[in-house]
């Protein structure tokens, strides 16, 4: 049966990793809004330039 201090470290150690999981998947979510806007201007863009065109 572990410590009490060894179940503390225990706890602080798993608080870390899903801390490290959120920030990850945070990343993760803000790169994909990011690569969909920059989608989205560059096709507002070239509607734009297509419709000066004609």
């Amino acid at each position: 049966m572990p410590s009490h201090v060894e179940q503390q470290i225990a706890a602080r150690i798993a608080a870390a990793k899903a801390k490290r999981a959120r920030q990850k998947q945070q990343r993760r979510d803000l790169a994909q809004a990011r690569r969909r806007g920059v989608a989205a201007r560059h096709a507002a863009k070239l509607r734009r330039q297509q419709g000066d065109a004609r």
